[in-house]
C-alpha cells in the first residue's frame, strides 16, 4: 500500500474547516461526501487529531497507543451549509453513545469528538451536543467536545477509500438515523 501523504486541502477564501471523529473514518468521509455534494461541502480528508504525538501513521494510531482520533475534516462554504447542520448530521450518522467504540471498532481512535477550531464553533458544538443529548439520545451521548489540535492526513490510500473500494468495511454503525427536527 502507498503511505504516501494526501496532497494539502484546497481552503477558499470565505470557506470554513469542521472537524468530527465517528468510528472508522472511510465510513464517516463517505457519508458526509454524499450528503453535502453540491451542497456546501467543498473538500473532505481523512486523518487523525486529538494527541501531541507528530506525525503519526496508521499503523500506530490503530494500535490505540497514540492517542490520536481517526477523523474527517471537511471543508465548506457557510454561505450554503451551516456548522450546526454538519454536526446535525454527525449526530444521526454514528452512534454516539459508546465511549471508544463504534459498531464492532473498539479502541480510543474511534471516539465521539467534535474538534473546534474557534469560539463559535465551540459554543454551537456544545448547543447542538446538549440537544441531541436531550432530544435524539436520551441522555447517553459520550461526544467529547474539544480544541482542534495538529491535525495530520491520513496516508493518501485512505483518502476517498470507499469510492476506491466499493466492497470494501464500512462500519455497521454508519447509517442515517431519522430523528424529528432539535427544537429549542
Amino acid at each position: 500500500m502507498n503511505s504516501a501523504p494526501a496532497t494539502p486541502m484546497n481552503v477558499p477564501a470565505g470557506a470554513q474547516t469542521a472537524t468530527v471523529a465517528a468510528g472508522c473514518f472511510w465510513g464517516v468521509e463517505h457519508m458526509y461526501r454524499k450528503a453535502f455534494a453540491n451542497k456546501g461541502l467543498l473538500d473532505a480528508r481523512v486523518g487523525y487529531i486529538g494527541s501531541d504525538m507528530k506525525n503519526p501513521s496508521y499503523r500506530a494510531v490503530c494500535s490505540g497507543r497514540t492517542g490520536h482520533a481517526e477523523a474527517l475534516q471537511v471543508v465548506y462554504d457557510p454561505e450554503k451549509v451551516s456548522y450546526r447542520s454538519l454536526l446535525e448530521f454527525f449526530y444521526k450518522m454514528h452512534d454516539p453513545t459508546t465511549a471508544n467504540r463504534q459498531g464492532p471498532d473498539a479502541g480510543s481512535q474511534y471516539r465521539s469528538a467534535i474538534f473546534y477550531h474557534n469560539e463559535e464553533q465551540e459554543k454551537i458544538a456544545r448547543d447542538v451536543t446538549e440537544k441531541v443529548n436531550k432530544q435524539w439520545w436520551k441522555g447517553g451521548v459520550v461526544t467529547e467536545v474539544l480544541p482542534a489540535g495538529e491535525w495530520w492526513d491520513a496516508e493518501a490510500y485512505h483518502q476517498l477509500y470507499l469510492d476506491k473500494n466499493p466492497a470494501g468495511y464500512e462500519c455497521p454503525s454508519h447509517f442515517l438515523r431519522k430523528f424529528p427536527p432539535l427544537t429549542d
